[in-house]
């Protein structure tokens, strides 16, 4: 993992969300420019920053760096709306689930 990967990962999660560079980067109390810089290799976030990144984005710190997982926003969401669930529901989702994975 390197400086590329906060770049892209950025941009990918930024544009899941369907927001602008400019706007995310008024919308945590930056520069117009701050998420395009960032973005385009130009600087990387302060620690403090990276935390007002994940939060805006909806994620944790490890959901971030987690390469494995393409929307960690939404996955979250997912799972937000099936802990409430009882046992049997989760089983019935899970089979579900299950079979969608293997028509692949």
């Amino acid at each position: 993992m390197d400086e590329t990967f906060i770049a892209q990962r950025v941009a990918r999660l930024r544009t899941q969300m369907n927001v602008s560079a400019r706007d995310m980067s008024l919308s945590i109390g930056q520069a117009n420019n701050y998420i395009s810089n960032i973005e385009n290799g130009k600087s990387l976030p302060s620690i403090q920053g990276f935390f007002y990144i994940c939060e805006y984005l909806k994620i944790s710190p490890k959901d971030f760096f987690d390469e494995g997982n393409d929307n960690p926003a939404l996955l979250n969401e997912v799972i937000e709306q099936l802990k409430p669930l009882n046992h049997k529901a989760l089983e019935s989702i899970l089979a579900f689930i299950r079979e969608l994975r293997d028509k692949k």
